[in-house]
């Protein structure tokens, strides 16, 4: 097996020691001293004297605006607190109560924190029963009791992970001939994560990342070794598609269709879980002409291996997140860039692209008791839940075609001064630039050197779009032509058609298709959807998170909450007993309006704009109007009182 760099190396004392030592003067000190208070248990350290500064932007502060002599003191400190741990392993603070927790995070990233904050905390630092991934024993496993997972990718995964842990036999179907999903499929130069990828990663699979934004193959390097560090490969189906899923009310199980390189089976399954994933079924815009371009057209999750670029003429339509990420990359390369645009995006500083983690900060990381943990908790504060407080409407504000609220309008002007800065001497393209609607009304970008890259001189930025194409012309909006070489579609992923990757049946014989013709997609708390019984979906509707945060920490949370309704049906059903849950119709109702209720107050309904969240009857599929410690809690709860629950004799199978 090739090495992985994520698999963090075992240290001798003396490597330790001396790792430590020159590690030490490079700490971020608001993480440091958590680590204190976790190994001293002295609250001294929980004093107003230590306070740390606020958090500005996406800045780590690492100094924590405290006085130098202070940053000494806490240095030292943590250096006999760690000496003294290396010896004894003593930990006087291993489990903060919750209100402790609420106080470290204050203290550490400079603003007040909700007491809600303080369970989730404690579950994201391994304090949580439900949290753990051994929990062998606490499941009443029945005889014969199958879970069929849909897709391995970072979803598929973690479900895969937890279910091990609980001891409950499991398969995973994927498509592709290696686990990551998205990211092994998504390829295209530039393409990487816009979230801190220590927080991009698994709260029980610790990485050793050398990027603070990793590019794509070191996170599927990443995911690969999380599959052998659990052993997984051993229960996925590689190169297998399923076509169908059907329940059958008699039995309580779904009979799951798979084709596997030609040849077609069926598999019983008690439980089905749909790992597919939110952006998994390119989107491709229709334009007549295109699917007989004369030249090499592909999208961007088609990316050929050793494409030549220097010296075409490339077009690239769209300009998404994709975009941004694959244009700034490939313009260098070639003769000449014209990108279409069809609407306009914001995009943040992105200071930390491709920025190295210093060997310093990661030997902290990888070796620190702690340390990883809180690292992650203030990145996490960092870019969940900070801004959604400013992306609520006021419906008073005089000018809603330009943003949503005074902070909003703040906001804007940030960003357009930020714009105005990276264009220099090309402010001629500044309107085609500025986006005609409030910031984070689309989902806020990461500036990978887009503004820069539009100014240069063999680049040509094309307002309004593609109509049409012929032979090798590309024929905007204006009825201008341009003559392309190789033409690159980066329109993005068909994600409000959410399970449109294969055919869902249930209760009834009625396919998830029928059921949400009429809206679009819902569910409960995102994962079960009336009608559908023993069935869970991942990363499911209005679970998004347009206002930030890391996806990957939020199927952790769904994982959680799957495991824990099954828990609780295997309770009530025992050993020898077949069992159906389904969410209650009501709940799920009452539920949803409360979703699109708090989306109508919210950035994302804005009128006058339109983004990839909303359906075509207008309704916000995609993204969740809760802040992320709010959704944690409804999910944490696993009220089994929601689901309607009953439980016949296993038939025995005839001869």
């Amino acid at each position: 097996m090739a090495h992985n760099p994520h698999q963090v190396a075992t240290l001798s004392d003396q490597e330790w020691t001396e790792g430590l030592r020159q590690a030490l003067p490079a700490a971020n000190l608001p993480t440091l001293l958590m680590v204190l208070i976790h190994l001293t248990g002295d609250r001294k350290w929980l004093d107003e004297r230590y306070q740390c500064s606020r958090i500005r932007g996406l800045d780590e502060n690492d100094s924590g605006g405290l006085p130098e002599e202070l940053q000494a003191e806490i240095r030292e400190a943590a250096w006999n607190a760690l000496l003294k741990w290396k010896v004894d392993g003593q930990v006087k603070l291993a489990g903060p109560d919750w209100d402790t927790l609420v106080q470290m995070l204050q203290l550490g990233v400079g603003e007040a924190i909700p007491a809600s904050y303080g369970p989730m905390i404690s579950a994201w630092l391994g304090l949580d029963e439900d949290m753990v991934i051994d929990q062998k024993g606490r499941f009443n496993v029945p005889e014969d009791f199958k879970v069929v997972i849909i897709g391995a990718g970072v979803a598929g995964l973690c479900a895969a992970i937890r279910l091990q842990g609980a001891g409950i036999p499991f398969t995973v179907i994927e498509k592709n001939n290696e686990v990551g999903g998205t990211w092994y499929e998504n390829h295209y130069p530039g393409c990487g994560v816009d979230t801190p990828n220590h927080i991009y990663s698994y709260s029980f699979a610790k990485g050793d990342w050398s990027k603070y934004f990793a590019l794509q193959q070191e996170i599927q390097t990443y995911f690969e070794g999380v599959a052998d560090r659990f052993n997984l490969r051993q229960h996925i189906r590689f190169e297998s598609r399923v076509e169908a899923a059907r329940y059958d009310e008699k039995s309580m199980r779904w009979t799951v269709d798979v084709s596997s390189k030609g040849e077609n089976h069926s598999l019983e399954a008690d439980v089905l879980i749909s790992a597919v994933g939110l952006l998994n079924v390119p989107k491709m815009p229709i334009i007549p002409g295109l699917d007989k371009f004369e030249g090499l057209a592909f999208h961007t999750t088609q990316w050929p291996e050793n494409i030549k670029l220097e010296g075409k003429r490339v077009a690239v339509i769209g300009t998404g997140a994709t975009s941004m990420q694959i244009v700034p990359e490939i313009a260098p390369r070639c003769g000449h860039l014209t990108v279409f645009q069809r609407s306009r995006q914001w995009a943040a500083p992105f200071e930390q692209f491709r920025k190295a983690v210093p060997q310093d900060k990661r030997f902290m990381l990888a070796h620190v008791p702690f340390y990883q943990e809180w690292y992650r908790q203030r990145l996490a504060y960092i870019f969940n839940d900070r801004i959604h407080g400013s992306l609520q409407i006021d419906p008073q504000w005089p000018h809603p075609e330009r943003s949503i609220n005074k902070t909003n309008e703040r906001h804007r002007t940030y960003f357009i001064d930020y714009i105005k800065e990276q264009l220099g001497d090309r402010q001629d393209l500044l309107d085609a630039c500025v986006p005609d609607y409030p910031p984070f009304g689309k989902r806020m970008l990461m500036d990978n050197g887009w503004y820069r890259t539009m100014t240069c001189p063999n680049v040509s930025l094309v307002q309004g779009g593609v109509v049409e194409v012929q032979g090798n012309k590309v024929i905007d909006s204006n009825g201008n032509a341009h003559e392309v070489d190789i033409l690159i579609v980066a329109t993005g992923f068909d994600a409000v058609n959410m399970l449109a990757s294969f055919n869902l049946v249930g209760r009834g014989g009625r396919s998830i298709r029928e059921v949400w013709a009429d809206k679009g997609a819902e569910a409960y708390l995102g994962v079960a959807a009336p009608g559908f019984p023993n069935f869970f979906m991942l990363a499911g509707p209005n679970t998004a998170l347009g206002h930030g945060g890391s996806v990957v920490a939020l199927l952790e949370t769904q994982v959680s909450y799957v495991l824990n309704i099954m828990r609780q049906a295997m309770e009530r059903a025992g050993k020898d007993l077949r069992f159906e849950f389904e969410v209650d119709k009501q709940r799920h109702d009452e539920f949803n309006v409360r979703v699109q209720e708090a989306h109508s107050r919210m950035i994302w309904s804005h009128t006058g704009m339109t983004n990839w969240y909303r359906n075509v009857q207008g309704r916000i599929i995609a993204t969740t109007p809760f802040r992320n410690d709010d959704y944690w809690h409804m999910t944490r709860r696993a009220d089994f009182s929601d689901y309607a629950f009953k439980t016949a004799v296993a038939e025995t199978e005839e001869a």
